[in-house]
């Protein structure tokens, strides 16, 4: 799958999915407010890295995509969402790790500009990766053929 942006997409959004973001979004938020309240903000920090919208978008995607397709190809762009979200998580880990070693010494925009780029480099190396591990792996299987206990069921 080629990574590339599509604004026709978002003439396509409906109002009642922005707000189901928005809430899932505002919840998630708001545990994280409180576990930092309660346990300090290194705690909080850890899980301010999670995508606050993942889990609203990627059940809407799963959705849109049985209603217009099928069951497995709900379950195929689910599986793409949730790859994309973890290596942008993995990506943001390393942004946070950025800010944290240099924000005190170095001047605070080159901070932000080498930590986005570090998390865009981190998550781009990571989704590539994963893709030509994905493609060599279907290769070699369709190399090799059908299981035999498929192809030849017990009678």
């Amino acid at each position: 799958m080629r990574v590339q942006l599509n604004f026709s997409a978002l003439a396509r959004i409906k109002w009642s999915e922005v707000a189901v973001r928005f809430l899932f979004g505002g919840a998630v938020t708001v545990i994280v407010g409180v576990l930092a309240s309660r346990f300090g903000p290194y705690v909080g920090g850890l899980f301010l890295a999670f995508p606050a919208i993942f889990p609203a978008s990627v059940t809407l995607l799963a959705k849109k995509q049985e209603q217009r397709e099928s069951r497995t190809r709900a379950k195929d762009a689910s599986a793409i969402e949730t790859r994309g979200s973890r290596f942008g998580a993995i990506g943001l880990a390393g942004f946070g790790l950025i800010v944290w070693l240099t924000l005190e010494t170095w001047n605070s925009a080159v901070v932000m500009l080498l930590a986005t780029a570090v998390w865009l480099c981190v998550a781009g190396v990571l989704w590539e990766a994963s893709r030509k591990f994905r493609h060599r792996r279907l290769r070699r299987k369709n190399r090799a053929g059908p299981s035999p206990t498929r192809a030849h069921p017990a009678v």
